[in-house]
C-alpha cells in the first residue's frame, strides 16, 4: 500500500512542520519532493527539515504505523477506496496541467466522478451567496450557453451563484466541475447535497482535502485558487465589495487568467464588486460572445445568449396591459404605487399583471417592489 507513488505524495501532505512555505522553499532545490523520503537523517537535517518531519520520514522508511503521519496515509487510502475517491498526485500524467503551473499548486487532489474532465478548457463562474433572482438567472443562462460553446463550467458549489451555475450546465445536458473546501466523502453545504450527487454522476467533484476533513472557513480561500487555477478565465456574476469572489478574481489575475464581470444596478450591493472589478480592468460582459471574443476562442458565436437569448421579443405572447407594465419596470425595484402612476392602472389590475409577468419569468419581487429580470 505504501509503495505507490500516490502514497508517497500523500505522506508529504501529512508530514508535520512541512507546510506550504516550507514546501515552496524545498522545491527550489529538490523538484521531486518524493526524493526526500529516501534520504538519511543527517541529510534531512542539513536540508533544514524540522525534527518532527525528520522523525516521520524515518518512520516512513520503516513503514512504522505507530507514527501518526504514516498511519494517516493508510487511513486516507482506505477511506478513498471506501468512498470511490480518486487521487491525482503531482507526478500523475492526468494531474491538470493548468493547475500545475500556479503558485502553491496542491501536491495531491482528490476526485469523485469523471477525472478526465480536468484537462478540458474551463471557465469559472462565481458570485454572491446572496444573489438576486436576476443574478441566479444570469448564472444559469451563462453556464448553459458557455457549456454549449465547449467551455466546461467550474465553480465552488456554494449557495447562490455557484449552485445556479452548476445547475445551469447540468440542466443543459453538460458536465460541470465543483471544487469544495472539505473531504469528498461529504457534500457541503448540505442544501446542495442533491446537486452534489448530480455533479458526481454527471461531472466531477474535486478537493485538496482528504476524506473526513470538515468544511472550515480557512479552506474556502484555498479552494478559490484551485477554481481559478483550473480555468482559462473567471466570470463574476454578482459580488459585494468584501466578498470571496473578489479574492478569487485577484487570484485569477495573479495566475494570468482573464477576469469577466457582469454589471448590475448602481443601487445593488451585490453589483458593487463587479463594478469595482470593471474599474480595475475586468472585461465587462453582457453576453457570452464577449467572453469568447476575449479568450480568442474558436467556438462559433451562440445563436441565443444570456441577456439576448432570442431574436423574438419575450413580450410577443403578452397582452397590452402586461406589456405596458413590463415596459414601465426597470432593473431596480419599483413600488406598486410608482407603477400605478406610471401605467395609469388601478392597483388590482397592476397586481394581476405583475403576477402574470412573474409567472412568465420576466419579473421578480424584491425589497422595495418589483423589477425586470429579462
Amino acid at each position: 500500500m505504501f509503495s505507490s507513488l500516490s502514497a508517497q505524495w500523500l505522506f508529504l501532505t501529512c508530514l508535520p512542520k512541512f507546510g506550504r512555505s516550507r514546501r515552496r522553499a524545498m522545491l527550489a532545490n529538490i523538484p521531486d519532493l518524493t526524493e526526500l523520503l529516501a534520504k538519511n537523517a543527517a541529510t534531512l537535517r542539513a536540508l533544514g527539515l524540522h525534527a518532527e518531519a525528520v522523525a516521520a520520514i524515518l518512520a516512513w522508511q520503516q513503514q512504522d504505523e505507530t507514527n501518526a503521519s504514516v498511519s494517516a496515509v493508510r487511513q486516507i487510502l482506505l477511506a478513498c477506496e471506501r468512498h470511490t475517491i480518486g487521487i491525482l498526485d503531482w507526478q500523475n500524467p492526468d494531474y491538470p496541467e493548468a493547475l500545475r503551473h500556479i503558485h502553491d499548486a496542491p501536491l495531491v487532489i482528490y476526485t469523485r466522478g469523471d477525472a478526465s474532465l480536468l484537462n478540458r478548457e474551463q471557465i469559472g463562474i462565481i458570485g454572491s451567496r446572496n444573489a438576486t433572482p436576476a443574478g441566479l438567472d444570469h448564472a444559469r443562462c451563462f453556464a448553459a450557453e458557455l457549456s454549449e460553446r465547449g467551455l466546461l463550467v467550474t465553480s465552488g458549489l456554494a449557495l447562490g451563484v455557484d449552485g445556479a451555475a452548476h445547475a445551469g450546465a447540468l440542466d443543459a445536458g453538460h458536465p460541470t466541475i465543483a471544487v469544495i473546501g472539505c473531504g469528498l466523502d461529504r457534500i457541503y453545504p448540505n442544501q446542495h447535497r442533491r446537486l452534489g450527487e448530480r455533479i458526481i454522476t454527471n461531472g466531477l467533484m474535486v478537493s485538496e482535502y482528504p476524506p473526513g476533513t470538515p468544511a472550515r472557513a480557512a479552506h474556502f480561500p484555498q479552494r478559490n485558487r484551485i477554481i481559478s487555477g483550473l480555468s482559462r478565465g473567471i466570470l463574476v456574476v454578482e459580488a459585494g465589495l468584501k466578498s470571496g469572489s473578489l479574492i478569487t478574481a485577484r487570484l485569477a489575475l495573479e495566475q494570468g487568467r482573464e477576469v469577466f464581470a457582469i454589471p448590475g444596478s448602481i443601487h445593488s450591493p451585490v453589483a458593487r464588486g463587479c463594478h469595482y472589478l470593471i474599474k480595475q480592468g475586468a472585461c465587462l460582459v453582457d453576453q457570452v460572445g464577449d467572453i469568447l471574443d476575449e479568450l480568442g476562442a474558436s467556438w462559433s458565436q451562440p445563436s441565443a445568449q444570456p441577456g439576448n437569448r432570442t431574436d423574438a421579443s419575450p413580450l410577443v405572447t403578452l397582452e397590452s396591459r402586461e406589456i405596458a407594465v413590463f415596459e414601465a419596470l426597470g432593473y431596480d425595484p419599483q413600488s406598486t404605487d410608482a407603477l400605478c402612476m406610471a401605467t395609469g392602472l388601478p392597483a388590482d389590475q397592476l397586481v394581476q399583471s405583475l403576477l402574470l409577468l412573474e409567472l412568465e419569468g420576466l419579473v421578480s419581487s424584491a425589497p422595495g417592489g418589483f423589477q425586470k429580470i429579462a
